[in-house]
């Protein structure tokens, strides 16, 4: 530990969310040590603030009393935690990891379980919101870990969180983020094949938004979606049909080993393969719309 109150905080993942988290952990005064992403542009504010770069994730780990990771999906995880300089190789008893990643939960337990034989606390505490909660250190976090680890890092995650919910024990943060990106994307997917039916009738989209938007049918997603399309903006919903395809099937993954039925993710997640495979896989959620549109020669956004 520092002698400040606040424990030495190393960021690895300084991604689109990973930039707003370690700059609010600064501004809180936490000490912050990062090993630099692949993209440096956004960097420099992070070091004008205080933060020190390190060479290696494995120098992260011993310059650190937490360790946080905010990096895409479980192989990123994996190469962070046992690759070449990883986590593992350095991280010593009394460390604490926190992976923010949305990840797969049997890639999860075997990776606390390697971390515990070192003594190392391994926490997932996935994440919700966009970049622009992330600037704004408003992000929701659905924290799996025993309790008395959940108590010793919440003030880390208040840096950067509005609202931290303890959902039980370890795991269970990344079961329930993949639910709830289950049902975010399969209502994405949804919103997108009827905004098609609705343009092929002849039906206006316009009366369409506001009458769902006037009743109990409406929602974040479908503002974000449909509201801001409408505006010529296919941006609302800042996460790409990549990450939300990896999710899906991450989620259906999860129903097959427990098991339970999935017809409906198993039905929106090939929606985001197709989506994928029409080249729109670096587009945000909204470009659902657009492949809509080339699969049934429609026009939908306003052009």
């Amino acid at each position: 530990m520092t002698a400040s109150k606040n424990p030495r905080v190393g960021f690895i993942g300084l991604g689109m969310m990973g930039h707003g988290m370690a700059k609010n952990l600064l501004a809180k005064g936490f000490p912050v040590s990062f090993v630099a992403h692949r993209n440096r542009s956004n960097l420099q504010d992070l070091l004008d603030a205080g933060a020190s770069e390190q060479p290696t994730r494995a120098a992260v780990a011993v310059a650190s009393d937490v360790v946080i990771i905010c990096v895409t999906g479980s192989p990123q995880v994996e190469e962070i935690v046992y690759g070449t300089e990883g986590l593992l190789t350095a991280a010593a008893k009394g460390l604490t990891v926190i992976d923010t990643s949305t990840a797969e939960p049997a890639s999860t337990a075997r990776i606390r379980a390697d971390f515990a034989a070192r003594g190392v606390a391994f926490i997932d505490a996935p994440l919700a919101r966009t970049p622009k909660e992330a600037e704004e250190g408003r992000l929701n976090t659905m924290v799996g870990a025993e309790q008395a680890d959940f108590d010793r890092i919440r003030p880390v995650l208040a840096a950067f969180c509005e609202n931290i919910f303890h959902v039980g024990p370890p795991g269970h943060g990344h079961v329930l983020k993949l639910i709830n990106n289950m049902l975010a994307m399969t209502t994405a997917a949804a919103i997108a094949e009827a905004a098609a039916t609705a343009a092929k009738s002849g039906l206006s989209l316009q009366k369409l938004f506001e009458v769902i938007s006037a009743g109990g049918v409406n929602s974040g997603i479908f503002q974000m979606m449909l509201g801001k399309t409408l505006q010529g903006d296919l941006a609302g919903l800042k996460f790409a049909i990549g990450n939300a395809q990896k999710d899906l099937r991450y989620y259906t993954h999860l129903t097959e080993m427990l098991p339970t039925t999935s017809f409906l993710a198993e039905a929106a997640h090939q929606s985001f393969v197709q989506a994928g495979n029409l080249g729109l896989g670096d587009k945000f959620i909204a470009s659902l719309l657009e492949a809509q549109e080339k699969l049934n020669n429609v026009q939908i956004i306003p052009r």
